[in-house]
């Protein structure tokens, strides 16, 4: 052990080991989904972090985790943005350099059962920090939660009812600083016992007492997944693909059919001849048809993502125009300064319009979806707010083409069983190119996933319930507990500075002189 203190005295050998060791969570996640590993890997980071010599190294270990962790969770994204991955993961791994300092501060030396017992509370509190500021669109946004590696546990998805994605994030990290607390603290194992007990207590209250969706009904929505097609001409052969596979679902008796994102290439108003092909088909199969649009608009300027919604009669006039656009990939933030990333990687050449509100359309039968288009997934606002507004599906829209051989459309498909536990509604993730997904109200799985291999349709009898969950009530309150758990801190911290400025023994100064004496002279 004192072999392997020496060897980290070198700051490059730390820094590299922090890098690894903040890489490590990348295996909880989809494709690999080892969901227990969550549990324990940050217990490297955190050791590592707390035998840090000085407050400063513990933040600069903070950040070098932080710049492993980003890397390892965005690392599809290098065919797209080279190098210039590196500089955004570096940036935005700032964000754990406090919660570096806050390892060291609460579980550094030797800790008295007290700060251990705090552990628990404020370390969580500060990671759920660092996701609420990396969760700002311009940020990049909220992709790879640390409580979105939970999305196949039933117990996970039933806590995801009733404090959202963030309490599950919580829960993950005060799990892993208990863990840490028992390998490494002796002094602060029985306080990291009674956390893990907790956490058991907590999960199965909420196991018992969260409300469990009521199914009332059923819905058949098909799923066209013409996969992946290149070329020059790729925008037509991939319409004309998927009017061949939506043909094979007349007689089906679906209720709607939805395609992927930027399913037409063209501007339906100045495309007339493709918007009487759409609707030819929904005459066929007796289904409204949800396409999504990826064009410049004729009746206004710019390019916009749009989810478009087709009848028998033709375009209905239910428009959603993608509200939060991908950095780099749909734009680029502060172009005038970072739009040399384009020289370097395939970030956008041209910046897309983003829509101003969310919407919700009526497809007949008495059905109402709230579309989501691709990275709106990540957000666990915008679906609550369509479940608030009455949505009865969420229905996402999305690609990943750029990415299938990467573990990005495992990752971004499983998002939807957190949106759909979180707000009690079904969701469909409806893809280009895979990986297409539907998910119950609980966030179950609903028939087969529909691979990146896979060029077909599907249909899926979705359940519906209209319940309100926790979350969709109260939103997003383990963040504002996070917070008041911090606002606490500082205030004891700061108490505690105080209290020992006071009782400091005064230093000893010598005797003032006056203008009748001095020390050499006393008397005159």
């Amino acid at each position: 052990m004192k072999a392997f203190g020496d060897w980290l005295v070198s700051p490059w050998r730390r820094s590299l080991l922090a890098v690894l060791a903040g890489a490590l969570p990348v295996f909880a996640f989809p494709a690999p989904s080892w969901w227990w590993f969550a549990y324990v890997a940050l217990v490297p980071w955190i050791l590592l972090t707390r035998s840090a010599p000085t407050g400063r190294r513990a933040a600069y270990d903070g950040w070098c985790g932080g710049l492993g962790f980003m890397l390892a969770v965005h690392s599809w994204l290098v065919p797209s943005l080279s190098v210039f991955i590196v500089v955004i993961a570096g940036l935005l791994g700032v964000l754990w350099a406090p919660w570096g300092w806050l390892v060291r501060r609460f579980l550094g030396g030797v800790p008295s059962p007290r700060r251990g017992a705090a552990a628990l509370l404020v370390l969580p509190s500060g990671w759920l920090m660092v996701e609420l500021v990396r969760s700002w669109q311009g940020l990049g946004g909220p992709w790879g939660l640390l409580g979105s590696t939970q999305w196949q546990v039933e117990p996970a998805l039933r806590l995801a009812s009733v404090g959202g994605v963030w309490l599950l994030s919580f829960l993950v990290v005060a799990v892993n600083v208990a863990v840490a607390v028992l390998v490494a603290v002796r002094e602060v194992r029985v306080p990291a016992v009674a956390g893990l007990v907790a956490t058991a207590a907590v999960t199965s209250a909420a196991w018992v007492w969260s409300p469990r969706p009521d199914i009332d009904g059923r819905v058949r929505i098909a799923v066209v997944q013409p996969g992946m097609i290149d070329g020059d001409d790729s925008g037509e052969r991939r319409f004309d693909r998927e009017e061949q596979l939506t043909r094979q679902l007349a007689g089906q008796h679906v209720d709607l059919i939805a395609w992927g994102e930027s399913s037409v290439s063209f501007d339906l108003t100045k495309r007339p001849d493709l918007a009487r092909r759409i609707a030819a088909l929904s005459e066929e199969t007796g289904a409204d048809i949800l396409v999504n649009v990826d064009a410049e608009r004729s009746d206004k300027p710019g390019i916009y993502k749009s989810s478009v919604l087709v009848g028998p009669k033709g375009l209905t006039g239910d428009r959603y125009d993608k509200m939060r656009l991908v950095p780099f990939g749909e734009y680029i933030p502060f172009r005038s300064l970072l739009g040399w990333a384009t020289s370097v990687g395939k970030a956008a050449g041209v910046d897309r319009r983003h829509g101003t509100e969310q919407v919700l359309m009526n497809v007949g039968h008495g059905l109402r979806i709230g579309p989501l288009v691709c990275f709106e997934t990540a957000f666990p606002d915008m679906s609550r707010h369509l479940a608030q507004d009455g949505a009865d599906i969420l229905l996402a829209q999305s690609s990943t083409s750029s990415f299938q051989n990467s573990w990005a459309p495992e990752q971004h498909a499983t998002l939807a069983a957190l949106r759909a536990a979180e707000t009690g509604r079904p969701m469909v993730h409806a893809t280009l190119t895979g990986v297409s997904a539907v998910y119950g109200p609980s966030g179950e799985r609903v028939g087969p996933w529909l691979g990146t291999n896979s060029d077909t349709t599907r249909v899926y009898d979705v359940p519906l319930a209209h319940g309100v969950t926790p979350y969709v009530r109260y939103g997003a309150w383990p963040v504002g507990l996070a917070l008041l758990v911090l606002a606490a801190m500082c205030a004891g911290e700061g108490a505690t500075a105080f209290r020992l400025r006071r009782t400091a023994p005064q230093p000893l100064v010598p005797p003032a002189r006056t203008a009748h004496e001095s020390p050499a002279r006393p008397g005159r």
